[in-house]
């Protein structure tokens, strides 16, 4: 029985030797020592157990004496290197944030770079827009049917461009934003013989595009031509982002140009467009009051959607297109053919005040056409005022969605 018990102890002395001898290899030799020491008690147990009970304290005792200082520097290392990878991951989280702050690209992207480029910042920035411009290339044969309206305009002449991307999201941007407005400002700068007399002329998007600029924003900037501008905004956007079109109103020294924006996230920039042009005959006339009511017409090209100018300038398509629509209307009622004639006719002028603007009732004032607004107005100013050319654009119209 006192074998036993001896086995037992020696048995779980060595255990425990070996579970420390196993965590800390630095102190092999000491406990294999204590491991062996431990073994040898079963040879005292005929001396009685107080014996057994003495010699397994000491070298136990030992073993753990030295296992704590081995313990007590694994401890003191473990914490030397959690303040290490605590301090390069403050930097690295420093990096990232930099990095992010600069370009606007995702997190996920920002953090890639940074490790590919083995944590050089400026070369990741650089690996950043190679991966963007790759990807817009991608990208720019997705729809892109949101987007914004940016106006430029001086005393002579008013630029309208439409900048499209896929997403509201994106248009509410700030980088997107500027490049839209900088876009406009290129666009009135843009010479063309057809702008020497007045009217509305359509800028192509191609004529634009070799145009060099600086961008001017902190995030990006540099002289660069209008298509690689647009290219890099929308590397860092990660949409399609496209100059769709443009359309500039030119004038006359007697014309004043009106515009309105409707939507308008901040100035020069809007969702709906209107813009207008009225001449007067005096030059000495009251431009105060022409330049109210023609920032008033321009918001009611925005809300009346125009079509034409005067009945005179219906296109004769048109006319007849919706001619034959309203003579199957009247014909459905069973009545005689002087009748339908009659009911046509009748509804070819409602026609006529739905899509042309002269004919049209004044939004803000129902009791009034747009023709006697003008005569109004001219009566105000003392000279004959009237609407030289009008134009309404809106974000993705025409774009099968």
């Amino acid at each position: 029985m006192a074998f036993r018990g001896g086995a037992k102890r020696s048995l779980g002395s060595f255990l425990c030797n070996r579970v420390l001898n196993t965590s800390y290899s630095s102190s092999s030799t000491c406990t294999a020592s204590a491991a062996a020491n431990g073994r040898g008690f079963s040879t005292w147990v005929s001396s009685g157990r107080s014996s057994f009970a003495q010699a397994t304290e000491i070298p136990t005792s030992i073993s753990l004496q030295f296992a704590n200082t081995q313990c007590g520097s694994a401890l003191f290392l473990r914490r030397f290197s959690v303040g290490t990878s605590s301090s390069s991951s403050s930097d690295q989280m420093s990096l990232i944030k930099q990095l992010r702050e600069r370009t606007s690209a995702p997190i996920k992207d920002v953090k890639a770079a940074l490790i590919d480029s083995n944590w050089d910042i400026e070369a990741a920035q650089k690996e950043l827009r190679r991966r963007g411009k790759v990807l817009a290339s991608k990208k720019s044969s997705r729809m892109a049917a949101e987007g914004l309206l940016a106006l430029a305009q001086n005393e002579s002449k008013a630029a309208v461009i439409e900048l499209n991307c896929e997403t509201d999201f994106v248009a509410r941007n700030d980088i997107f934003q500027h490049l839209a407005l900088a876009l406009a400002k290129q666009a009135l700068l843009v010479e063309s013989s057809s702008q020497l007399v007045s009217g509305v002329f359509h800028v192509p998007s191609e004529d634009l595009e070799d145009l060099k600029f600086n961008l001017e924003h902190p995030k990006v900037s540099g002289e660069t031509t209008v298509q690689n501008a647009i290219t890099e905004v929308a590397a860092v956007m990660g949409e399609n982002v496209k100059l769709r079109r443009g359309i500039v109103m030119s004038t006359t020294s007697h014309c004043v140009v009106s515009t309105y924006l409707h939507t308008s996230p901040q100035p020069g920039l809007g969702r709906i467009a209107g813009i207008l042009s009225l001449s007067v005959e005096d030059k000495n006339s009251q431009l105060d009051a022409i330049q109210r009511v023609g920032s008033q017409l321009a918001m009611h090209v925005v809300a009346a959607k125009p079509l034409f100018l005067t009945k005179e300038l219906v296109s004769s398509d048109a006319l007849e297109s919706e001619r034959e629509i309203l003579k199957s209307q009247a014909e459905s009622t069973g009545k005689s053919q002087m009748a339908i004639d009659k009911i046509v006719e009748g509804r070819l002028r409602k026609y006529y005040e739905e899509v042309v603007l002269m004919e049209q009732k004044f939004i803000t004032d129902d009791t009034l056409t747009v023709k006697k607004l003008l005569e109004n107005l001219s009566t105000e100013v003392g000279s004959p005022v009237k609407i030289e050319s009008f134009f309404r654009m809106e974000v993705g119209e025409g774009i099968q969605r």
